[in-house]
């Protein structure tokens, strides 16, 4: 389910609309679920911890019954398996996996992400190089903007970082239709002074928001 009323993606459609009325440029909003399902990461981490039990079973200060029972090699590998399949079917919880997750690595999976829908809404095939994407991953909590050489040779690298970072303000607020509406503004200002419009001017991109659904 969306988490954007049809109110706010109208209000998205025309925030696109007026932005492009006053720049050649082309301007695409992307809003996914998730980058990533991190899947790989919470296996890593239920390997790590599977591997440092038998260091526990070994040193901790067990009752001498409790250790005798965990001594001897099959034991302490059956009781590994066991416990990393448990932590492994724990982990895939979205809640869980995503609080595993560094931020570090989720910001690097939403730049990834960002450049991959960059190429697949074919902003980089525009004449002067002048595509912009505003992209927002909401599990992640992560906003980037990525632009064609064109228009990012021209424009500070300022402009697109105010962007995000009012984009992402608002998402902490709960008003991501907000955060997307000032980003465009904010974008479409910057574009217009460098690539104003015109003659022919073609919209070769759709002027709505696209939601990305991914069931990961």
């Amino acid at each position: 389910m969306s988490v954007f009323s049809s109110d706010d993606k109208q209000r998205i459609s025309q925030a696109i609309t007026k932005a492009e009325a006053s720049t050649s440029g082309e301007i695409v909003v992307v809003v996914a679920k998730r980058s990533d399902d991190y899947r790989f990461t919470v296996l890593m981490w239920a390997a790590l911890i599977a591997l440092t039990l038998p260091l526990v079973l070994i040193y901790a200060p067990l009752p001498n019954g409790w250790r005798l029972a965990f001594s001897g090699p099959e034991v302490l590998y059956l009781i590994q398996l066991i416990w990393f399949i448990v932590l492994a079917l724990l982990f895939q919880l979205p809640v869980i996996r995503h609080a595993l997750v560094p931020q570090s690595i989720k910001a690097l999976r939403t730049r990834r992400a960002a450049i991959e829908q960059f190429i697949a809404q074919d902003l980089h095939t525009t004449p002067k190089r002048t595509g912009v994407l505003i992209y927002v991953s909401l599990a992640e909590r992560q906003a980037e903007i990525i632009a064609d050489d064109g228009i990012n040779k021209k424009v500070d690298q300022l402009v697109w970082q105010n962007a995000v970072d009012a984009l992402t303000a608002q998402m902490g607020n709960g008003n991501p239709a907000d955060g997307f509406i000032s980003a465009i503004n904010q974008c479409g200002t910057a574009m217009a002074t460098h690539y104003p419009p015109g003659a022919p001017d073609t919209n070769e991109h759709p002027n709505h928001l696209i939601e990305l659904d991914d069931g990961g």
